[in-house]
């Protein structure tokens, strides 16, 4: 595809076989870095389109893509799709380990055929181990990875993680094992097999709870709201007059500023609260002390405090605050776009920026099949 302007990706052709939110995540972020995303789709299409196409969260991860609708499993799909790998310059999946290589398609097969071609796949556990053919979805990485364990309150069961964090997370590294493996084509002219495991990912958001077990084997990682190894205070969400705010100090001077916008000049050089470690020993005390104080304002009124006295503070916004934030908008971060499905619709665009080139204009997501005359492939087309 031409642009205005030229992006970095530009002149690389992608076929996206992704499925749900984690493979076509990472092709939502390499077409709006300038590739040619080729979203490569069964019959069925990606179970996230609801009849007709209208499924919003499809839309959000599809956008600037074409599609093309092919049967892998018959003699013909399997040619036309060949002829796509001839093509193009990355491949990324996110099916169990297997599938590809049962489809007569397996990665080492295709590199052989196109030696420049990166195949990037994105699995729950990877292409080795135990657990290499468990299937797994966000939720249940959540609770392998002990991610689920570390969320809730302390006397309470587990909580998983509402928003699909591993799932992003996983696009997003696939991302950047992609364009890592482009940039060594660049070099060597030869293309690579590259893969991102959920599980290995999220490992490395428990880290502070990590830290904690390590220091005491018998800590228990639900905390709540409050920080994950219980060393900061305060740290927590304290109820406003109009909601709940998010308060945390990660330097005394934090805590000096909570005491100053309280009116309590005492407490900031109060010895007894000098430090993280002498305030997290009585933090009930700091607690119950902030939470009053935040029950007389409002969050509007609290964030402006915490700005002027210098610590974090954010209100707890609900999806409507969050879809209509003018700092949002202002950044080009969510546009509104007229989708031919969905209508009028707020959708948000590459959170990663690059110098002297504006966001890439979104363009809707594409029909099913969409794009099959325009790649030879036979069968279906904008349907």
């Amino acid at each position: 595809m031409t642009h205005t302007h030229r992006y970095p990706l530009d002149g690389i052709t992608v076929l996206d076989l992704g499925q749900v939110y984690q493979g076509p995540y990472c092709g939502f972020l390499l077409a709006t870095a300038g590739a040619r995303v080729i979203k490569v789709e069964s019959p069925q299409g990606d179970p996230t389109r609801s009849t007709g196409g209208s499924s919003l969260p499809f839309a959000m991860l599809n956008g600037n893509k074409e599609s093309v609708c092919i049967d892998l499993k018959t003699p013909e799909g399997k040619a036309a799709f060949l002829a796509l790998v001839d093509q193009a310059d990355v491949l990324i999946e996110n099916f169990v380990p297997g599938v590809m290589a049962r489809l007569g398609l397996s990665p080492e097969s295709l590199l052989a055929r196109n030696p420049r071609l990166v195949y990037g796949s994105a699995s729950g556990y990877g292409s080795s181990g135990p657990y290499r053919d468990m299937m797994a979805m966000d939720f249940t990485i959540q609770a392998m990875s002990g991610m689920l364990n570390a969320t809730g309150e302390p006397d309470g069961p587990p909580v998983k993680t509402g928003p699909a964090a591993v799932d992003f997370l996983g696009g997003a590294h696939l991302y950047g094992a992609v364009t890592t493996a482009l940039f060594e084509r660049e070099r060597t002219g030869r293309g690579r097999i590259c893969e991102v495991a959920m599980l290995d990912v999220a490992y490395f958001t428990l880290t502070s709870y990590i830290g904690a077990f390590v220091d005491n084997p018998g800590f228990v990682p639900r905390t709540g709201n409050r920080h994950a190894g219980l060393g900061l205070a305060p740290y927590n969400l304290y109820a406003a007059q109009d909601g709940y705010l998010a308060i945390l100090c990660i330097k005394d001077a934090h805590w000096q500023g909570v005491a100053r916008a309280m009116g309590r000049e005492d407490l900031a050089s109060d010895a007894r609260f000098a430090t993280h470690a002498q305030r997290a020993q009585d933090m009930a005390f700091i607690d119950e002390l902030v939470g009053t104080w935040t029950l007389t304002r409002t969050r509007a009124e609290l964030a402006e405090a915490a700005r002027r006295h210098g610590f974090p503070a954010s209100p707890v916004r609900n999806l409507g605050e969050v879809m209509q934030d003018d700092h949002l908008h202002e950044r080009g971060a969510l546009v509104e776009l007229d989708h031919p499905l969905l209508g009028r619709v707020t959708l948000p665009t590459n959170p990663m920026r690059f110098a002297g080139l504006p966001a890439m204009a979104l363009r809707p997501s594409p029909t099913l099949g969409q794009h099959n005359a325009d790649w030879h492939v036979p069968g279906r087309s904008g349907t």
